[in-house]
């Protein structure tokens, strides 16, 4: 996926019809995380966390979360990565982002949020994938929570299985995988539209050369 995709997160795009503006849907954007004991794919809600989303698909695209580990695992409750090394050093990250946690989409099973300190506006490059209904973690007007801006669509099983692994303590680090669960690559798939375009280039290109 081209960087294009981030400028595009940036722009609305408005349809003006007489005195009356209406403003287009933002695509879903999908992301697949292959991972050391399966692949887990995502679709992203643009619409409702276009902050989330651009952030999280930056650090995709600029290859943050490859060779990262889930370094908190809660049976019952959550996975979470996308900050720690195997050897769990912390990468640096960009500024943290604004909260958009009253954006309407709730902490449930299968949906991917932002971590955070106590600071609503800290999220930076951590995430984590509820493994159960956590609606306590939403935010509301008033009480900041932790944003969700997507789902799993396909590897919640995977989720399921890291769940289920073996934990300990590293250091002043508890809930840790003893065997570290690799995100090995974390990319961004191209729409359909864009993918057929890319294998017509693909093909010209190869006829060119005939």
């Amino acid at each position: 996926m081209t960087k294009n995709l981030t400028a595009t997160l940036l722009v609305a795009t408005s349809l003006f019809t007489g005195s009356l503006a209406y403003a287009a849907p933002e695509p879903a954007v999908e992301i697949r995380l292959d991972t050391s004991v399966g692949v887990i794919q995502l679709e992203l809600n643009a619409e409702k966390a276009p902050i989330t989303v651009n952030n999280f698909v930056q650090y995709v695209e600029d290859g943050h979360y490859d060779g990262l580990i889930f370094h908190r695992v809660i049976p019952g409750f959550m996975i979470q990565g996308g900050g720690f090394t195997p050897d769990m050093q912390q990468l640096d990250t960009r500024d943290p982002i604004k909260h958009e946690s009253t954006n309407q989409l709730s902490n449930r099973r299968g949906t991917i949020a932002m971590a955070r300190t106590r600071d609503p506006n800290s999220a930076t490059s951590q995430f984590f994938i509820n493994t159960a209904d956590n609606r306590r973690l939403d935010g509301v007007p008033g009480r900041p929570g932790y944003t969700v801006f997507g789902k799993v669509t396909e590897g919640m099983d995977v989720v399921d299985t890291i769940s289920k692994t073996q934990t300990g303590t590293r250091g002043r680090y508890r809930d840790v995988p003893v065997t570290p669960i690799v995100i090995n690559s974390a990319t961004v798939i191209a729409p359909e539209s864009e993918q057929a375009e890319q294998a017509e280039q693909a093909e010209q290109a190869e006829q060119a050369t005939e």
